[in-house]
C-alpha cells in the first residue's frame, strides 16, 4: 500500500481526534487539526468542510452529523482509541501504518536533519547517541529521534493491527 497517492493523502481532524492527528503526523501524513479554531465557534463544522474541500483534505470526525454533511469529503471515525482509529483508516486503504518520523507531531512541518549544535543545545537529547539519527523542526525548535518511545509506538500500532 506504499503507493505515491497514499503518502500524499492529506487529513483534517476534528478536535475530538487530537491523538490521531499526532499519530498520523508521526506516520508522515500532512494532518491539520480543528484545535486551531476558536472553541465554541458555531460555524466550525462549515469551516472544516470548506477547508477540507479547498485544501483537498479528508476530514476525519467523530461527529455523525458532520460526517453526513461532508459526504465524500468526510469519514466518520468509529474507533474509541487511537489504535482502533488507525485500524479503521488502514482497513479503508487510506494509510500505511508505518512511522516515518518526517513531520513535527506538534505543528505538522517537515523535519530536517538536526545539526550537531541543535542536538547539543537540546537538554532532553539522549546522552548515548550511538546509532541514532536526529531530526529538527524549524518552527517548533524541537528535536526528534527514533528511540525507545518511537519503537514503543511502532510496537503498539503493529500489535493493534494484528489483533483486528
Amino acid at each position: 500500500m506504499s503507493d505515491k497517492r497514499t503518502k500524499e493523502r492529506r487529513f483534517l481532524v476534528d478536535r475530538m481526534l487530537g491523538p490521531l492527528c499526532r499519530y498520523l503526523r508521526f506516520m508522515g501524513y500532512d494532518t491539520e487539526c480543528a484545535s486551531s479554531y476558536r472553541e465554541g465557534n458555531k460555524k466550525e463544522d462549515t469551516l472544516l468542510l470548506t477547508r477540507a474541500q479547498y485544501e483537498h483534505r479528508i476530514l476525519l470526525t467523530k461527529d455523525r452529523e458532520l460526517a453526513k454533511r461532508g459526504e465524500n469529503l468526510a469519514i466518520l471515525m468509529s474507533g474509541e482509541d487511537v489504535i482502533g482509529q488507525i485500524r479503521q483508516l488502514t482497513g479503508l486503504g487510506l494509510i500505511d501504518p508505518e512511522l516515518r518520523l518526517n513531520r513535527c507531531s506538534i505543528c505538522n512541518e517537515y523535519l530536517r536533519k538536526a545539526t550537531r549544535e541543535e542536538i547539543k543545545g537540546t537538554e532532553y537529547a539522549p546522552q548515548d547517541r550511538d546509532g541514532l539519527r536526529f531530526y529538527w523542526c524549524r518552527r517548533c525548535r524541537k528535536l526528534y529521534w527514533m528511540g525507545s518511545h518511537g519503537r514503543n509506538l511502532e510496537k503498539r500500532i503493529r500489535k493493534g493491527l494484528e489483533n483486528s
